[in-house]
């Protein structure tokens, strides 16, 4: 025989049915009386697990009675007490209370002393404060009398050095505008003077400086300069004109001027080249570029500032040799019936060098000059900072002498409260 298990759907519980009984099971699964036997036992699981749960109750009422019971037991036990423990326990109790009065009084002295010895600490503090205010009202004073006396040392020495730049700057610009050749007590003829006889002995061995003395035409230069080769060849010849003018005349007198003169003494004296050394139009920077080729109105004719005097007669005279040596190449050439195109060619290479070197010394010059209004500019520059600095100075000086002790305690609780404490 075989064992059979079905289980509950709605109370999950399993029984044990024999084959038949499965069996019968299975062919009536279907039918009406399967469905009722189905809820009958679906009814009867109720009832037992209705029955089940009023079971376990009845047995939670009984424990918690017990307990009950015995609560009270226990209650009963202590209202049996006898009066004297009730009275120990009392006089236990006054006891701690005594303690507990003595501890009090204790701590309310230790308070006391705390509150002594913390009284004595922030009047000792204060004092400390007080001392400390004095000290700080002396050093502030000190401080001002050092500041405003670094302030006087250094405004004396910015004063003295602005005047030291200013003096650098107006010297700068006169030497811009006189180019250093006018010294003191000196004219510009013996300056020109001075300038070649220092360099006669060694450069100018063979040449001739003097003073135009013959007036026989009616009128005369300054000086004329002549050169000869030791075969008694001209190799160059100048006449100058020296022309300076004092700052406080009050007719200004231009170069173009003297040109028709110096023209007219150079033809009458015989000179191949007329120069005019002049101060005339110191503002001009046409005439403050070097040397200056005004061959366009009269020929032959140069105006150059009195710093390059030895520059022109320099240059001249290595033409005036260039071209002696052309001509004595040319005339033996001539002896031996050579063709003259080279000698076109090298006056041609002579005119270019000559041009490309009076080109380099003019631009050599215009670079000084920049170089000049540069170091006044810096200067310049220089004498604005110093001033800058001595307004930062100045502010500086307010700042020390506006400051007070409500300013320092500004934004400070910490140091507001002691002052305050202070004053109370």
């Amino acid at each position: 025989m075989k064992d059979n298990h079905v289980k509950c759907p709605n109370c999950k519980e399993v029984f044990k049915v024999d084959d038949a009984v499965y069996n019968n099971i299975v062919n009536q699964v279907r039918d009406q009386q399967f469905q009722e036997e189905l809820n009958t036992h679906l009814d009867n699981a109720e009832k037992d697990k209705k029955s089940a749960i009023e079971l376990a109750e009845e047995r939670l009422r009984n424990i918690m009675q017990k307990q009950i019971d015995n609560k009270d037991k226990k209650i009963q036990e202590l209202e049996l007490k006898s009066k004297s423990a009730l009275i120990e326990e009392v006089s236990k109790k006054d006891i701690e209370i005594s303690q507990l009065q003595s501890k009090l009084q204790q701590a309310e002295n230790e308070k006391k002393i705390a509150l002594q010895t913390a009284v004595n600490s922030i009047e000792k503090e204060k004092n400390q404060l007080e001392n400390d205010i004095k000290l700080k009202e002396a050093e502030k004073v000190n401080l001002e009398k050092s500041l405003k006396e670094e302030f006087r040392l250094e405004k004396d020495h910015i004063a003295k050095e602005l005047q030291l730049k200013d003096d650098e700057i107006q010297r700068l610009k006169d030497f811009k505008q006189k180019q250093s050749t006018k010294m003191l007590g000196e004219n510009l003829e013996q300056h020109c003077e001075n300038s070649f006889n220092q360099l006669r002995a060694t450069g100018f061995q063979n040449a001739y400086f003097e003073k135009d003395n013959d007036a026989s035409g009616g009128t005369k230069g300054d000086y004329i300069f002549k050169e000869e080769d030791e075969q008694g060849n001209e190799i160059v010849s100048i006449m100058f004109e020296m022309k300076n003018q004092n700052d406080e005349t009050a007719t200004k007198k231009k170069n173009e001027d003297f040109f028709a003169k110096l023209d007219k003494d150079r033809k009458a004296k015989g000179c191949e080249y007329a120069v005019l050394v002049s101060m005339l139009e110191a503002d001009s920077d046409y005439y403050n570029t070097g040397i200056v080729d005004v061959s366009y109105r009269y020929p032959k004719m140069y105006v150059v500032r009195p710093q390059f005097f030895i520059q022109i007669i320099t240059l001249l005279r290595n033409s005036g040799m260039k071209s002696l040596q052309y001509k004595q190449e040319l005339n033996i050439m001539r002896n031996q019936n050579v063709d003259i195109t080279n000698f076109e060619d090298k006056i041609e290479e002579f005119k270019t060098g000559f041009a490309r070197n009076y080109d380099l010394a003019s631009r050599k010059f215009m670079t000084a000059i920049s170089e000049i209004d540069k170091t006044i500019s810096h200067l310049e520059k220089t004498k604005a900072a110093l001033l800058s600095s001595e307004n930062n100075l100045r502010l500086a000086n307010n700042k020390a002498e506006d400051l007070t002790i409500k300013k320092l305690i500004y934004n400070n609780p910490t140091m507001k409260e002691k002052f305050n404490n202070l004053k109370e």
